[in-house]
């Protein structure tokens, strides 16, 4: 049986009005978080230089 009340571009229809939004426009001088990696980056910079002063502590003890 076919459900009469199912509209399959309903659903197309709505996904394409999603895509097609046009994000809200900003206040200048506001900062935009989307995609920013900054603390990202630095974060990951602290943990390898974490990691090196590790890793070079526990090459000191063993030759000493």
């Amino acid at each position: 049986m076919a459900d009469n009340d199912y509209d399959p571009a309903g659903s197309t229809q709505m996904f394409r009005a999603f895509v097609d939004e046009t994000p809200a426009p900003q206040a200048p001088g506001s900062v935009n978080t989307y995609g920013a990696s900054g603390s990202r980056t630095g974060k990951v910079a602290a943990i390898a230089v974490a990691v090196l002063v590790v890793v070079g502590a526990v090459i000191w003890l063993a030759v000493k």
